[in-house]
């Protein structure tokens, strides 16, 4: 049976894995909406970056619960 540790390291390398996915998205989301000169769109993409930092850095924090 996984002891706790392993289950939280494991957690936090899916979430910062993520995390990753939803920035990367967020900068293709970018990139597509600065093409076509769309604002709206431009700030959802920066959100999206901004909202996939946060998760990888509360999964970096999660990672470091001593227990």
């Amino acid at each position: 049976m996984m002891d706790l540790n392993t289950i939280l390291t494991l957690f936090a390398k899916f979430a910062t894995i993520g995390g990753g996915l939803w920035l990367v998205w967020g900068a293709i989301q970018t990139g597509i909406n600065l093409r076509d000169h769309n604002g709206p769109g431009i700030q959802g993409g920066i959100w999206q970056i901004v909202g996939g930092g946060l998760i990888i850095a509360a999964a970096q924090l999660f990672a470091n619960i001593a227990l």
